[in-house]
């Protein structure tokens, strides 16, 4: 597949933080294709697998956890990049990598530690991943981190405050000049919508949470609701949830596809840098983005917000903020790399946020036995 003009060019890569040779040609893989396979092979990307996306992991073994997120995430953008004409490889390691930095316990362990780091800077969950892939990984002879590429690591950073963009370089003059990422960084985070509103939904469903019934008041679901009943009368079940989120999933691609068109026609982008210095080129229609929000209003008032699940959050979110507590009071508890008293608040968060949601657990329990 030829790629388009405006689309992110591995041989034209603004490079790494840390020179290193081109991959022998005999090899056949390019920058971002590197930068995938490290992705994959890291730590932090293991720890995916227990990380919470909204269920506790112990909740149950079909729900959806961040690396399987992740997966899904990769999955829709990696089509609609090749509908698009954009660099596929780039849109697979930029989704790979966007959660790497989130905390156990889902959304609950972020705000939690957040509160925690309020005094010390904060805590920012995209920031978070751009840390492992710059320092705290440790896997190469010659330095920290992973060295991917500048676009994949402008990929990860979706939001960062201006505070903390003014200490980025290179990197963070976009937040500061209110330029945009590559093309194929806008679509890995329209990606990440996608994937996480329908399994969510799923995930909802499947936990009992959310019914069908209740599902009626968003447009987005009864319309394919009723599409897949009028072609299944009979369909009941997990095979109609399935069927449905499976249209819902179709019918925001193709609307993001169409609009991003719409878009690229009409500002006529020749490069990436036009790119970076023009509007948001992907996107929703209006009419879907007003969908998609009703939608995802939808999750959090009766989802996210549900008793059941802020029970379990709740108590989630006290973990991390008793664990934080307990370090900041005995620093030799944490591990010897973490120890150090120079900016010691930033490398609890740093060691904290690197925990899945049963190491958390166990370490709670064994510090507070």
């Amino acid at each position: 597949m030829s790629l388009a003009s405006y689309a992110a060019n591995p041989a034209l890569s603004l490079g790494r933080l840390h020179s290193e040779p081109a991959e022998p040609t005999q090899s056949g893989r390019n920058a971002f294709q590197r930068d995938r396979d490290r992705i994959i092979h890291s730590t932090a990307f293991r720890r995916l697998e227990y990380k919470t996306q909204v269920f506790l992991n112990h909740e149950g073994d079909h729900f959806r956890n961040r690396l399987t997120h992740s997966l899904e995430v990769a999955q829709i953008g990696r089509s609609v990049a090749r509908r698009l004409n954009l660099n596929e490889d780039l849109v697979e390691a930029i989704s790979l990598a966007h959660d790497l930095g989130h905390t156990p316990f889902g959304h609950a362990g972020q705000d939690a530690l957040n509160e925690c780091m309020k005094e010390y800077g904060g805590f920012e969950h995209n920031l978070q991943s751009l840390w492992v892939v710059d320092f705290l990984e440790e896997r190469y002879a010659r330095w920290d981190g992973l060295n991917l590429s500048f676009e994949t690591r402008e990929g990860i950073l979706k939001h960062c405050s201006r505070k903390n963009a003014e200490k980025l370089g290179p990197l963070g003059e976009r937040f500061l000049k209110g330029h945009q990422p590559s093309l194929e960084a806008q679509l890995a985070n329209f990606a990440d919508e996608i994937a996480y509103n329908n399994h969510d939904i799923d995930d909802g469903i499947r936990s009992g949470l959310l019914n069908i019934q209740q599902l009626s008041e968003v447009a987005l679901w009864q319309e394919q609701h009723d599409r897949v009943k009028h072609e299944f009368p009979d369909l009941t079940g997990r095979r109609l949830v399935s069927e449905v989120i499976r249209h819902i999933i179709h019918v925001l691609v193709d609307d993001l596809v169409k609009e991003t068109q719409r878009r690229l026609e009409e500002f006529a982008p020749s490069t990436i840098d036009d790119v970076r210095h023009g509007s948001p080129m992907v996107g929703f229609s209006v009419s879907m983005r007003e969908q998609a929000s009703a939608m995802k209003k939808f999750l959090f008032k009766n989802l996210y917000r549900h008793p059941q699940v802020q029970s379990v959050t709740s108590e989630a979110a006290n973990m991390v903020k008793v664990l934080f507590a307990h370090y900041q009071q005995t620093p030799h508890d944490l591990p010897e790399g973490f120890r150090s008293e120079d900016d010691l608040q930033r490398r609890i968060s740093h060691y904290i946020a690197g925990m899945t949601d049963r190491f958390a657990n166990k370490e709670f329990h064994k510090l507070t036995a």
